[in-house]
């Protein structure tokens, strides 16, 4: 059986905590605080609660946002704020802000006993931004198109659709 390597045994070390650079959430976010989605999230000390949330930025061209489930902040990739649709990182931010909340309650974001269309964190997120979408003017045809992400398939995405109550139409068949 091999030895456990030892980076230490050719003269290197390599960290095995690093610190994570955080930020005020309000530094860089302005005005979640009159968000009325944000605000039934939150309730009456919605300011407060948004002046003590952190950011962490992250420099790749992979990845959107997402929360922290071992302290609760917020993770946003630096690319997808350059690059993104602005009513869909808003969007994201709303949504990633409900996870905050529900971190903070205790909840798991991550529990394995249901896949991420299905999970209760998710579909309450999703409702909440999703609600701040058609309050926007958002029809369900954007809503559709907001909601078709990456790392759901066809059939992952069409079950998080019904669980908001928005209706996909089915795909058109190929004429041959």
């Amino acid at each position: 059986m091999a030895k456990k390597f030892d980076p230490r045994r050719i003269g290197v070390s390599v960290p095995r905590k690093a610190p994570i650079q955080l930020h005020p959430f309000t530094k860089f976010f302005k005005g979640f605080e009159r968000v009325e989605a944000v605000r039934r999230t939150f309730g009456p000390n919605t300011r407060r609660v948004l002046d003590t949330v952190k950011v962490e930025f992250f420099s790749s061209r992979f990845g959107y946002m997402g929360v922290s489930d071992e302290d609760g902040h917020l993770i946003v990739s630096e690319y997808y704020l350059r690059t993104g649709n602005p009513r869909d990182i808003y969007l994201d931010v709303v949504h990633e802000l409900v996870h905050v909340k529900q971190h903070r309650d205790g909840r798991p974001l991550f529990h394995s006993r249901w896949e991420y269309q299905d999970r209760p964190t998710e579909v309450e997120a999703y409702k909440v931004c999703t609600d701040e979408g058609r309050r926007l003017g958002m029809t369900d045809r954007e809503l559709i198109k907001y909601l078709k992400v990456p790392w759901l398939d066809d059939g992952e995405f069409r079950r998080l659709a019904k669980n908001l109550g928005i209706v996909v139409p089915k795909p058109r068949k190929k004429k041959r």
